[in-house]
Parts: structure tokens; C-alpha cells; sequence
């Protein structure tokens, strides 16, 4: 058995978890509310000021520690939320917000446009930073997925949306005087 999913997850006051139906947990914050099914082969309880999961049968369960770590994550979703900060590198690349759509120029022929889902916050901290927040981590971690796709770091000027801190390995550019 896992050893992570054998660990209580903690629930801090202010925070409800509710199992319903023993198919469906709803966790209820100060930043929202998450609901999740509860994965084949694993049961939720609820224990005073923590939540256990325990595995069906003894043998190896994929989905155990799986089950705990995403009880772990709306936890702390909607207590202190999660966030993923992004970096724009290059030449008139830029990034702005008008109402709830976040435009970005990175050098091409038109700009794109970008709706950001309910439930995340994007703010642009200065024309080349970004960052995305939420209660929801997948969903965080998705919608950040999807600004950087537009334009990944290339290799070789290293221009592009990235992560912050992400390290973009450089390559040599063409030999000056090769014929």
C-alpha cells in the first residue's frame, strides 16, 4: 500500500469536508469550494479534524495515495490557493488584461486572445509577467499549460512565454563564415 495515502490529511478550521454518498467529496473554504469523485477502490472518512483514506482490499490499489493527494490539494486550495508565475521573453512580446480576457503579443501577425476559466485569476504584474491563480491546482497548472503553449521558449534566442525559473537549454546558432 501507498505510504502517502496512509498519512491523515489534516483539516484546518474553517474548512468543511463533506463525503457524499461515499461517491463524491465536496470541500468548502474561505477561497471556494472543490468537488471531487471519489476514485474506484478507495473510501473517505472523515474524522473530526481529519480525513483518512483507506484502500478496499490489501492488495496494490493505484488509486490510494492518488485519492489522498487530491483530498491533500483541494485542502489546501481553499485555505491558501495555488499559483504558477510566468515569464515573457523577447523583443515587443507583452501580455495585458481587458476585463476577463488576457491579450498577448508575441510577435505575430495579430494578437491572441485568451478568456480565462471561472474559478482562476490572471494578473499581469508587469507587461512580461503573468501570474496564474486559483483554488483548483490541475486547473491552475492546466491554464498556465495553455498560455505558455502559444509560444514555448525557443533554443536558440530563448524567446517565448516560460516558467518562472524554468531553465530553456540554449543551442548554437549557424557557424559565422561555414561555406
Amino acid at each position: 500500500m501507498s505510504r502517502v495515502g496512509k498519512l491523515p490529511v489534516p483539516i484546518p478550521s474553517g474548512v468543511t469536508v463533506v463525503v457524499e454518498d461515499e461517491r463524491m467529496i465536496r470541500v468548502k473554504g474561505p477561497n471556494g469550494e472543490l468537488t471531487h469523485p471519489v476514485l474506484a477502490g478507495t473510501h473517505v472518512v472523515v474524522d473530526g479534524a481529519e480525513a483518512r483514506v483507506s484502500s478496499g482490499q490489501m492488495v496494490r490499489n493505484p488509486a490510494f495515495g492518488t485519492m489522498r493527494a487530491k483530498l491533500n490539494n483541494m485542502v489546501l486550495g481553499v485555505t491558501t490557493g495555488f499559483n504558477r508565475n510566468l515569464e515573457i521573453q523577447g523583443t515587443g512580446y507583452r501580455a495585458a488584461m481587458e476585463g476577463n480576457t488576457l491579450v498577448l503579443q508575441l510577435g505575430l501577425s495579430h494578437a491572441i486572445r485568451f478568456e480565462v476559466p471561472q474559478g482562476i485569476t490572471v494578473k499581469v504584474e508587469n507587461p512580461t509577467r503573468i501570474r496564474v491563480s486559483g483554488a483548483d491546482k490541475a486547473q491552475v497548472g492546466q491554464v498556465a499549460a495553455n498560455i505558455r503553449g502559444f509560444r514555448p521558449p525557443e533554443p536558440y534566442k530563448g524567446k517565448g512565454v516560460r516558467y518562472e525559473g524554468e531553465y530553456v537549454r540554449r543551442k548554437a546558432g549557424k557557424a559565422a563564415g561555414a561555406a
